[in-house]
């Protein structure tokens, strides 16, 4: 059985389109439950989720890293699905999870697709079917067995920025890591709202300092001064 679990900040223009979603592209008796982790949203996040009969999970911290570690451990499910809230799965996901697991991949994630229809858009979701960590992004979605989320340990609750990046590398050391070549669809909207070449090369920058060593204060604090409509 596999858990949903949502992190949500203010996406209640999101939220409903994405749980209903689950379930028109999943099989429903493979979802033991859709978790809505939220960090303490200003409009109707959490009654729209509510609503459409998720659980709703209100963390005591902000934070994607935080806020996931909290509903996972409320998780019942032995397969753990975290899915951002603008983001639909591809038909089947559930399937293709379970069938996965079964092959001996504990940990993966889908293929990256855009809702806006964009060549430097497209590029980017290409480079998402190859294997290096430098490729993964929060948004192609993750699962992971409970067991090895639990081994190794759970999200960097330290990083409020790569979180998905520096678990996937923890989690590549104990198991197999498969990308399931099936595109989840995502919102472009960060790329929209700042420009598509700009936030691109702001996301190398940040990565760039990311590799260097630089804080996560640091990475933070010029993620928020450069990106507007912070969603962290």
């Amino acid at each position: 059985m596999i858990s949903v679990i949502i992190p949500t900040y203010n996406e209640s223009e999101h939220i409903v389109n994405t749980i209903q979603a689950l379930y028109k592209k999943g099989a429903v008796s493979a979802i033991s439950e859709v978790l809505v982790v939220d960090g303490g949203s200003t409009d109707n996040t959490v009654q729209k989720a509510a609503a459409t009969g998720a659980i709703v999970i209100i963390s005591k911290k902000k934070g994607r890293a935080v806020q996931l570690n909290y509903a996972a451990a409320q998780a019942k499910g032995s397969i753990l699905y975290f899915l951002h809230a603008d983001t639909i799965p591809p038909a089947g996901f559930t399937s293709d999870i379970i069938q996965s697991v079964q092959a001996g991949y504990n940990s993966g994630c889908f293929l990256l697709s855009f809702d806006r229809n964009h060549w430097f858009l497209k590029a980017n979701c290409w480079f998402t079917r190859f294997p290096a960590v430098f490729f993964r992004f929060g948004d192609q979605s993750l699962y992971v067995t409970k067991k090895d989320f639990e081994k190794v340990g759970g999200y960097n609750e330290a990083h409020r920025v790569l979180e998905d990046q520096e678990i996937i590398k923890r989690l590549k050391k104990i198991s197999r890591f498969t990308i399931i070549k099936k595109p989840v669809l995502t919102s472009a909207r960060k790329y929209v709202n700042n420009g598509i070449y700009k936030t691109q090369g702001i996301f190398f920058l940040i990565y760039g300092l990311y590799c260097l060593g630089f804080s996560q204060n640091r990475l933070v604090s010029t993620y928020k001064k450069l990106i507007l409509e912070d969603k962290m």
